[in-house]
């Protein structure tokens, strides 16, 4: 394989693996790998560097941004690119690539069934936290004070000024199951940069609440960054596709951070049907003389077994402090 490859998986920490090189292989020629290598840069700077006209240094970089491998910032003018800085940026960003082909979401997936494994066990073993988060659906909370503006779906998306849907990339290369692919709300500047690139479509936020809804009835678990601003997306994630609950279910390895809450079960209330066994991704209930029981451990407070609980037997409480939550994402 060309070195240049090698040296673009390097630069987000996946030199080592198999995949990663030939992803940026499928989706960059030769000529795109240099301008990626040369980056940060303006179309000016490119343009002296590559000896070409600044109409073409900037066609490049616009070509570049489209398929999801580099970033404007429009702090400076003419906008400085830089190159996608890690894993979860390449993964997302490609993947709504318009024009991959079936082989290049493929070989997304071969790495995320094959190498991804190992490498989230090693990155939690390295990071203190989970670099994302489940909040509560949609429910009442039992709080010792307000639930916090961070931990409200709704108050997360009335706050928001820009709005947009995009596909679950999950979902997307995984194709594992038949639950809404239109399913990642990105809030502001991600928002933003979706409907710029043209992988999103701009939302109310009356509808962004519709695509809650459907999420929880569909049995989705609403994810967000690990800190305490959520400005960046609400992805409403499955069992069987998504980046980080396989791998907690599969394999127990926690890239992912429970909510302040722990679900609770009436036992007075509690009928026994069972209906919440089937909704619990993280096998954290159980029945014990028909009733309802709970695994503290392996709760991730998301609420799922509440919004479908006939006999209203349950409920969450508060069992984290108000600072369990990240001022910054590993902070």
């Amino acid at each position: 394989m060309d070195a240049r490859y090698q040296e673009l998986a390097s630069r987000i920490g996946l030199g080592h693996t198999r995949r990663i090189p030939q992803l940026f292989e499928a989706i960059a020629d030769s000529t795109e790998a240099d301008y990626l290598l040369a980056l940060p840069g303006d179309a000016p700077g490119m343009a002296q560097k590559f000896g070409v006209t600044e109409e073409a240094a900037a066609g490049m970089l616009h070509n570049l941004f489209h398929k999801g491998l580099v970033f404007p910032s429009m702090k400076s003018n003419p906008p400085t690119y830089r190159m996608c800085r890690d894993l979860i940026q390449f993964h997302d960003a490609t993947i709504l690539w318009p024009e991959a082909p079936r082989s290049f979401l493929d070989l997304w997936q071969e790495f995320m069934e094959v190498e991804w494994p190992e490498y989230a066990r090693q990155l939690s073993q390295i990071v203190p936290r989970g670099f994302s988060r489940v909040i509560p659906v949609g429910v009442n909370v039992e709080a010792r004070a307000h639930v916090l503006a961070f931990e409200d779906v709704r108050e997360i998306v009335e706050q928001a000024k820009t709005l947009a849907v995009t596909p679950c990339t999950c979902r997307v290369i995984a194709r594992k199951c038949d639950h809404p692919i239109e399913a990642c709300l990105q809030i502001n500047n991600a928002a933003q940069y979706s409907i710029t690139r043209g992988t999103g479509r701009q939302v109310s936020a009356d509808e962004a609440m519709e695509i809650i809804r459907q999420a929880e009835a569909s049995g989705l678990v609403h994810v967000v960054m690990n800190k305490r601003s959520v400005d960046h997306f609400i992805c409403n994630c499955c069992s069987c596709c998504c980046q980080t609950m396989p791998i907690l279910i599969q394999h127990g390895i926690s890239v992912i951070d429970p909510s302040r809450f722990t679900a609770q079960v009436d036992s007075g209330v509690c009928t026994g049907c069972e209906t919440c066994l089937d909704r619990c991704f993280f096998k954290a209930i159980s029945m014990a003389d028909d009733v309802a029981v709970i695994n503290d451990a392996k709760c991730l407070g998301c609420g799922l077994c509440q919004v479908t609980c006939p006999s209203g037997a349950i409920s969450l409480k508060e069992t984290r402090e108000q600072d369990f939550v990240p001022e910054k994402l590993f902070g």
